[in-house]
């Protein structure tokens, strides 16, 4: 995916980081040109009003910029929170199509992932890079960016309900998801896996959630269901618990359900590919 010398964006479409994490990104900068990369740092990363870097045209515009540069091979947002979703209607997706590089983020980039996804066809990276500056991470990444193996892509997960599904895989966040829901950003269910994790949230929430998911018809178009880790719940080991939770809401014992503890808000967590197909066996 990516050579020694190459250029790589790093950006913020969501919430501006804060001061406080000035010396992380710091590190990470280090980290990266340790790894042969050159980070080329968006101007608007930090909090200047609120929880804005900038505003929505800004942050575009700086995105965009990276799909224009040639000499950026790759996008890697370092934020999270709740506004990306802003930026959907200011992105040109033709030029985006002709100009096709990976995007990682994670959490609300939940959002432009999927959009990039649904209105190009191209596959995108469900991963916070700041998770490098975890020795472990740092090897995967390396090992899978640049000699391409799947260190960071490889994860386990046991089948809660059948014994194996397949499709190409949509989602990410379950809050942020939900957030295209009635746009055009929404990505077509049909025969496809669908992912789903979350960092807060309780039994309640995650109720809400799930059934807006099953009154949108969504768990009858999909050929599997994929729960990674659900940390505010976990923590705090309610019950039901997320598997529970999700059997008990679908009620259908036909759809394949699994569960991975490995994708989710850790900074231990492995990378999932939207866009891509896969074909998951007990």
């Amino acid at each position: 995916m990516l050579q020694q010398g190459d250029k790589i964006s790093i950006i913020a479409c969501s919430n501006g980081l804060l001061d406080s994490q000035s010396k992380q990104i710091e590190n990470l900068y280090m980290i990266l040109k340790k790894a042969g990369l050159i980070p080329v740092l968006s101007p608007y990363l930090y909090r200047q009003e609120s929880v804005f870097a900038t505003d929505a045209k800004n942050r575009a515009k700086v995105l965009m910029d990276s799909y224009n540069d040639n000499e950026i091979k790759a996008i890697f947002d370092v934020s999270g929170g709740n506004i990306a979703n802003e930026i959907l209607d200011l992105l040109d997706y033709d030029l985006i199509k002709r100009n096709p590089k990976p995007f990682w983020g994670y959490s609300d980039l939940t959002t432009v992932i999927n959009a990039l996804y649904h209105q190009t066809g191209q596959c995108e990276y469900l991963y916070q890079i700041r998770n490098i500056l975890l020795k472990q991470q740092y090897d995967d990444f390396n090992n899978s960016v640049f000699l391409n193996q799947n260190d960071l892509y490889d994860f386990s997960y046991c089948f809660i309900q059948q014994t194996q599904m397949s499709g190409v895989v949509i989602g990410g966040n379950i809050r942020c998801f939900l957030k295209l829901a009635g746009t055009k950003y929404l990505p077509d269910f049909s025969n496809r896996i669908l992912f789903l994790e979350s960092y807060s949230g309780d039994v309640a929430l995650m109720t809400t959630y799930l059934t807006q998911l099953k009154q949108m018809g969504v768990f009858q178009k999909i050929s599997g269901l994929l729960l990674g880790t659900f940390t505010e719940m976990e923590k705090n080991n309610e019950y039901p618990d997320i598997v529970a939770l999700a059997t008990r809401i679908i009620n259908d014992k036909n759809l394949a359900i699994a569960k991975t503890d490995d994708i989710g808000h850790s900074r231990n967590s492995k990378c999932l590919i939207i866009g891509k197909e896969y074909r998951l066996k007990k």
